[in-house]
């Protein structure tokens, strides 16, 4: 909103400050500056302010503003007088002001670091966290204008604003004076502050997304006067699943006499309904969506499934259509799904919702699906369901312009009727967010996600989103790091889905094979060994085995205590004439299910050849998995009649169908551990290839599990051995008081003393521009010496002849010299330099950049060859723990050479290890550093030398995932 001419024209109206954000109830709000244009807004909203509200705003009875008041509190100078408020529909709910003041209290300018600050909410809106989003935005403003501290006066009866300064996470100091509360905030971010504010985006964002799965009551705007169309079409299925809220047929077109419509109300517009609608699909014309929209809103809906095209898809007219209807829709609290969507489903007994244009609602099952393809959508579910595996929720975002593959993380990390989440991405809106919510999610359920459009550089059409630069398989790499299982394609994401939410975690990589094929067992044992597991020889059970012989050797597999999983395969019987006989694949299923049932809770896998109903009899077992998650829970039921709730709570023990039996599944577990999970749906593969790809994958994450239990961290020494402020003064001298925007390289001997500030020492190199000056630079480092060309063509080429090494003496020294100059150009082309020799080693490569959407990202692999040429390079997000440096050496392919490979030397890893801490620490520490590249680092059987180094300084990139919470705008 821009400021009316009044306005001070010495500062500039803030747009940066404006933000959308999701509240405590799920719904959003605008926050913005207050301008001089907003007296009416202000007067209005004060008129809806409770007396007692109003009291413990200014500590005596202000039944309304006066005019002076009304211009004092909207108009700013936003350096040392700013005003916020938060709006929905346009109209103010909460507002929030601060002044800056001096050491007496009294009003001040800069350098004056402390201000004033006090909130004012409406009643009708208090309790939905607006004071609480209020805070993070005008802390982050206050410390943008130079101020560090907030002082605030409360009165003590005033106990919903002193429990918002309480919890907020900030270092704070409180007195009680003159009968009133005082409390002294420093606004620097701290360790808890930063946890309160992801806890509190955490849960605003899954209760988001759960409002929009589980309404109460759902109105499909655009529904056909005749069978098909899209609208119709949702209707029929919401109808179809046996949706339990209540359902409204929309459309202008409707006659008025038209009272039903397949036996629901039919109405003109949402105005006519006289309960509250939840959730609005909208299957009309683009050009008719924002007067839908604008009904919605004016009537409370709550969210929004568009399922209309023609927006980011078609171009650079639609990606501002898309906008404009997300702003429309945020402006009156409402989030989307889409546009271009192909909608939602929840099986929830208690909601069975299905908003969407599948004809058919899957079976209920604790997968949930999330995909950015409506196509992809489709063949998933049709995948699943031949597999026979049921889900708990579905969302196809269509172009995401608003509810994203984060905002399902929030909401799948707190469902307990979901035990494996599976996203379809095509493009990731805010990476660095995706990598910190898919780690803690897959502490504790596993995340599958494939992603798609990995090599063409570019989002696909409708997704109007930063795009990375950063290679794919360093992406593969960070998710890796975050614990997400990635995937190549979408059916390798359904054969591990199945594997994981039908089955227990392995406990390690060794596994047992057995079944009534040799040849069979034979391929999947050489598939267990292409994958690294460690497979047992495969026992051959002879085709002549039957259903009982299988469930007595799986028993005897699940019991031996050397093996972690059991793949099982299977081949049609042949029967005394000589025929293959499919056999009865129910008999075996139930020998299988009651084997798994018996014995130790190990995964079990299944492969067959064309066994006439294995493949259904297995997966037709009730899931006997119990929920692997205990975090805080969601509300269960929707917003319309209560239900039960059939899932275990974190207070009951679950219970284990299998066989026909049921079994207690352990006793109560301490909160935020795994509960000792029974084998449920026992996953059946036509082949052994993705059977045993599936059980890799999740052996590999229940390695990094176990793992994650126990997070590594920073070493101490770095504190002790670091200069950071030393480090923060250079780089401000070094960019300049108006530092160009693409920033600076910086020379040798400017990288020499940055790296030295965090205890990275550079070897020292000498110009030497002809072979006078070569032999003095020889002199003054000492033989043996090094001879060295730094032109770009030839930087690190030793191949090309342009480095010569163990140069013993001033005659040797001249040589080399001659030759270079004689085999490669004049000295002022080949920019030689002199550097004294370091002791024998592995030539490795250490970098670290910054890319605007994922973030600092810290690069190892060896010289040379295997990283340019092999692309052998490991990848780690910043800041990197001692486990991330450990592991990020051990995870090159080429990392045999650093321990010993063919009998040579293992060289010094913990300093390699160190050296990978420092650099993590200097670029996480400065953002300013937005690349470093250490090349050769010679790491010797004893320490380790950096030879070259280069580092470019740049501005800051901003750093939304540090700042307050807001949506994004694409």
């Amino acid at each position: 909103m821009e400021p009316s001419p009044e306005q001070s024209p010495h500062h500039a109206y803030p747009d940066h400050w404006e933000a959308d954000v999701v509240l405590r109830d799920g719904g959003t709000a605008r926050i913005r500056p207050i301008t001089t244009d907003d007296a009416e807004r202000l007067v209005s909203f004060y008129e809806q302010v409770s007396d007692e509200s109003k009291y413990y705003r200014f500590f005596a009875p202000y039944p309304r503003l006066s005019d002076r008041d009304v211009h004092r509190f909207t108009h700013h100078d936003y350096v040392d007088r700013v005003g916020l408020a938060v709006t929905i529909g346009g109209e103010f709910i909460g507002t929030v002001r601060f002044d800056r003041i001096n050491d007496q209290g009294r009003p001040a300018s800069a350098p004056a670091d402390e201000a004033e600050v006090a909130f004012l909410v409406q009643d009708a809106h208090q309790g939905r966290g607006v004071a609480s989003a209020l805070l993070e935005h005008i802390a982050a403003v206050a410390r943008e204008r130079g101020i560090r501290r907030f002082a605030a006066e409360v009165l003590p009866a005033n106990n919903k604003m002193i429990k918002v300064f309480r919890d907020a996470g900030y270092t704070q100091r409180r007195s009680f004076e003159d009968g009133s509360v005082h409390l002294t905030l420093d606004l620097e971010p701290t360790e808890k502050s930063l946890a309160v504010q992801r806890g509190r985006e955490q849960r605003a964002e899954a209760r988001s997304v759960q409002r929009l799965l589980a309404p109460g009551s759902v109105a499909v705007i655009g529904t056909g006067r005749t069978p098909g169309g899209v609208g119709r079409t949702v209707l029929r299925n919401l109808l179809a699943a046996g949706f339990t809220g209540r359902t409204y047929a929309v459309n202008r077109a409707f006659d008025e006499g038209l009272a039903t419509l397949d036996g629901v109300p039919a109405h003109r517009s949402l105005g006519e309904i006289d309960e509250q609608v939840d959730l609005a699909v909208i299957a009309v014309p683009a050009h008719r969506v924002p007067e839908a929209v604008a009904d919605c809103g004016e009537h409370g809906v709550q969210g929004l499934v568009v399922l209309s095209a023609g927006y980011a898809e078609r171009g650079s007219a639609g990606r501002e259509l898309q906008r404009e209807l997300v702003r429309q829709a945020r402006s009156y609290g409402m989030r989307i799904i889409g546009p271009n969507a192909f909608g939602i489903i929840n099986t929830a007994e208690s909601v069975r919702l299905n908003a969407s244009l599948a004809p058919e609602s899957p079976a209920r099952g604790r997968i949930g699906l999330f995909t950015q393809s409506g196509a992809i959508g489709i063949a998933l579910l049709s995948g699943l369901h031949r597999r026979g595996a049921g889900l708990s929720s579905f969302i196809s975002a269509g172009n995401r312009a608003d509810v994203s593959g984060n905002d399902f993380l929030q909401y799948s990390f707190e469902d307990q009727d979901t035990d494996v989440a599976l996203l379809y991405l095509e493009s990731l809106g805010n990476p660095r967010k995706f990598t910190r919510l898919a780690r803690r999610t897959a502490a504790v359920k596993p995340v599958v996600v494939v992603k798609g459009a990995r090599h063409s550089g570019t989002n696909p059409p409708g997704h109007a989103v930063p795009v990375s630069r950063i290679p794919d398989a360093t992406v593969s790499a960070l998710m890796r790091q975050a614990g997400v299982i990635r995937v190549d394609t979408v059916t390798e994401m359904v054969d591990a889905g199945l594997l994981l939410a039908g089955q227990p975690l392995p406990a390690g990589p060794r596994v047992a094979i057995l079944g009534n094929s040799e040849s069979l067992g034979l391929l999947t044992y050489d598939a267990c060994l292409a994958e690294g597991l460690r497979p047992r020889p495969p026992r051959d059970l002879t085709t002549a085995a039957s259903p009982q012989d299988f469930r007595d050797a799986l028993a005897e597999a699940l019991a031996d205590g050397t093996c972690d999983a059991v793949i099982v395969t299977a081949i049609p019987w042949v029967g005394e004439n000589g025929e293959a006989e499919t056999g009865d694949g129910e008999v075996l299923a139930a020998a299988l299910r009651g084997a798994a049932a018996g014995g130790p809770a190990k995964p079990v896998a299944v492969v067959h050849v064309e066994i006439g109903g294995l493949a259904e009899a297995l997966a037709a077992a009730s899931s006997t998995a119990a929920p692997r998650t205990r975090p805080t829970t969601l509300a269960a039921q929707p917003s319309g009649p209560p239900a039960a709730t059939t899932a275990p709570t974190p207070t009951e023990p679950a219970t284990v169908e299998a066989a026909g039996t049921e079994e207690a599944a352990g006793t109560e577990e301490a909160e935020g551990t795994e509960p000792p999970a029974r084998p449920g749906r026992i996953p059946a593969y036509p082949a052994a290839e993705r059977a045993v790809r599936a059980l890799a994958e999740a052996v590999k994450y229940a390695q990094w599990r176990r793992q994650a239990a126990t997070p590594g961290k920073v070493p101490e020494f770095l504190d002790e051995t670091t200069d950071e402020p030393g480090a923060a003064a250079l780089i401000e001298t070094l960019l300049g008081a108006a530092p160009d925007p693409r920033g600076r390289p910086l020379t040798h001997d400017e990288a020499r003393e940055l790296l030295g500030r965090y205890g990275i020492p550079v070897r020292p190199t000498l110009p030497a521009p002809d072979p006078g000056a070569a032999v003095a630079a020889a002199a003054r480092l000492g033989y043996p010496v090094a001879l060295k060309t730094t032109a770009p063509h030839l930087r690190h080429r030793a191949d090309l002849g342009g480095v010569r090494l163990d140069l013993t003496d001033e005659d040797a020294l001249r040589r080399a010299y001659a030759e270079v100059t004689e085999l490669l150009g004049k000295p002022a082309e080949l920019l030689p330099v002199v550097q004294s020799m370091a002791p024998r080693g592995v030539d490795t490569v250490v970098r670290a950049s910054i890319d605007a959407a994922a973030g600092a990202v810290l690069s190892f692999g060896l010289a040379g060859a295997p990283s340019e040429l092999l692309g052998d390079t490991a990848h780690r997000l910043v800041p990197a723990t001692d486990r991330d440096a450990a592991e990020l050496i051990r995870s090159i392919k080429a990392a045999p050479v650093l321990f010993g490979w063919r009998g040579s030397a293992p060289v010094d890893t913990p300093a390699l290890e160190e050296l990978l801490l420092r650099l993590s620490r200097l670029v996480d520490d400065h953002p300013e550093v937005v690349s470093v590249a250490l090349e050769p680092v010679v790491v010797a059987p004893q320490g380790l030398t950096v030879l070259g180094a280069s580092v470019r300084l740049a501005p800051p990139p901003p750093r939304g995932d540090l700042g307050p919470r807001r949506l994004p705008n694409y």
